[in-house]
Parts: structure tokens; sequence; C-alpha cells
């Protein structure tokens, strides 16, 4: 997954990669991407996070980096911010929420380590989405919970999303 060889981070932040990648520690690291599953409910949830009545309160951007230490960016699947909040081509202010979704080949170990950056960052609550067993883990640093249905709310907005509705584009075909 990984180049294997250091690069400074202004070569990161001046080279374009497709898809982008993380940069963690001098080590630029390939994402996992392209399948069905994962585009479709990529797609769902930004459609939902974006809804009108969600406008007012959140900013929503996929695949966007987020400098989450001196030497680590992350680039979340999703990533919700505040509506207030001021432009940034690199996300530097913690976001309300990032969201990963997990590919099959995605190691738990990795995703964890992501988590973990963005919480320590000070985003307030990581969201997993898995599309194999549909469910969701919640990460907001003091635990994780896994929900496979009920409701997830964006924090600090009065956002609330189905888990149905989100893993309902997935029975779509």
């Amino acid at each position: 997954m990984a180049t294997n060889t250091l690069i400074p981070v202004s070569e990161y932040l001046s080279t374009s990669y497709d898809p982008d990648c993380d940069y963690v520690d001098g080590e630029v690291q390939e994402r996992n991407l392209g399948e069905q599953d994962h585009s479709d409910l990529q797609a769902r949830l930004i459609e939902l996070l974006s809804a009108p009545a969600n406008k007012p309160y959140v900013r929503v951007n996929p695949e966007i980096r987020v400098q989450v230490g001196t030497t680590r960016y992350r680039v979340p699947d999703i990533c919700v911010r505040r509506r207030a909040v001021t432009k940034e081509q690199i996300i530097r202010t913690p976001p309300l929420l990032c969201i990963e979704i997990l590919s099959p080949e995605d190691r738990m170990s990795r995703t964890r380590e992501k988590v973990r950056d963005y919480l320590k960052m000070g985003v307030p609550e990581v969201w997993i989405l898995d599309t194999v067993t549909r469910s969701a883990m919640i990460s907001t640093g003091a635990a994780t919970v896994e929900q496979t249905t009920g409701e997830l709310r964006v924090p600090e907005t009065p956002i609330v999303l189905t888990l149905a509705d989100i893993f309902s584009v997935l029975d779509e075909y």
C-alpha cells in the first residue's frame, strides 16, 4: 500500500494523486476505493448530508485533505464541517465529523489509526461504515459503538440520518 520511499511534506502537497492518498510521517499511503458499493454509499451520504434542510449547518466535502498533525494528512471519504468555517484548501480546522467507508481490502488496524488521528486533531466524532455488515461504528474518543439499526446524529447540529435510509442505496440493484 505504501510507496516505501519517504518524501517531504512539501512534495506530497504539491503532487496530485489519483485517487488522493494519505500522508503519514513521510510515507504516501494509498486508499482502497473504486468498488460500486463504496461509491454508492459515499454518494448517498453526500446526498443526505447536503440536503437543503442541512445546508445552514454543514459543508460536506468528499475526499479532501485534512491535516491531522504536523506530518500527517488524511483524506476521509467524507468530511463534514461547520457551515460558518473559513474556507481552507487543506482542512486544518477540526471538522464536525469524518466518515470512512470500509472496502473489503481495508485493515482494521489501519482504520483505527485513521480514527485516532481524527480524534486527536479534535474531530468530535468519526463514523466507519461497513457495506458488508451494513453497520456503523461511531467513535467519540471515549468509546466506539457499533450500530446496525437506528439513527446517526451529526455532532453539534440537528441533523439525523437513519441507517436504513443510508444503506437503502445498496438495495437498488
